[in-house]
């Protein structure tokens, strides 16, 4: 009889904490792509681009012109004068690929720099959403592939709605 009432105590206890596990998944690329912060952030990023293109733009223009330069006098150019020319001609595209190079971290950098406040506001959202419907975890479905999703524990339009962020209005034709 104990051997009884112990099974059933149990399964009566395993249930009762899978029953407390409450998993949600949510879209967050979805929410921080219509979040009106994201455009200002895009804004900020090509005025930091434009920039970056502009200096590139003048250190391209002098090797550019380097070259012509240097197509247009080779016949007149001694052998010593052509290999000190094309070295400095080398170098000069050499630093071009590594200018372009770091511009491109430097846009990512500042991309992250500027886009980590929203990350924070989002996270926030979340935490606060999943302590108020008492959610133990939540998955987000942005780049993951999932077998199968009910999607009653989706709670990206309730982080919308504490973010105060509204969907777009899809155009029908």
């Amino acid at each position: 009889m104990k051997f009884k009432i112990t099974i059933l105590f149990i399964v009566f206890i395993s249930t009762l904490s899978i029953a407390q596990s409450k998993v949600g998944t949510i879209n967050s690329e979805y929410i921080i792509s219509i979040m009106p912060q994201t455009k200002i952030v895009v804004e900020k990023t090509q005025d930091y681009g434009a920039k970056l293109d502009s200096s590139f733009s003048i250190k391209a223009k002098d090797y550019e012109d380097k070259v012509a330069d240097f197509r247009k006098n080779e016949a007149e150019y001694g052998e010593l004068m052509k290999k000190t020319l094309v070295n400095e001609i080398t170098s000069m595209e050499q630093e071009l690929k590594k200018y372009q190079e770091n511009g491109n971290k430097l846009m990512q950098l500042k991309q992250n720099e500027l886009m980590r406040p929203l990350y924070k506001l989002l996270n926030d959202a979340i935490e606060q959403v999943s302590k108020e419907n008492k959610y133990t975890q939540v998955l987000t479905t942005s780049g993951n592939q999932f077998a199968y999703l009910d999607e009653k524990f989706d709670i990206t339009q309730l982080v919308m709605n504490k973010l105060g962020v509204k969907a777009p209005v899809e155009v029908k034709e």
